[in-house]
């Protein structure tokens, strides 16, 4: 399993901070995993999964 920060998470999503943050309140994105006290990250295949489903969504 191979964890992405956010550096990484927003190159790949492209969304802001508070947009995943929404996203994820809602159960609408992958949760964050704490990493540490000040620390957050996401599974890359979790990730990998979401935008493949956004994909399909917007291919039917």
């Amino acid at each position: 399993m191979k964890i992405i920060r956010w550096p990484q998470l927003s190159e790949i999503i492209g969304l802001s901070r508070t947009q995943i943050w929404r996203l994820e309140k809602s159960g609408d994105f992958p949760k964050r995993i704490q990493l540490s006290k000040n620390s957050v990250g996401w599974e890359e295949n979790e990730i990998q999964n979401w935008i493949q489903s956004r994909k399909r969504a917007s291919n039917a």
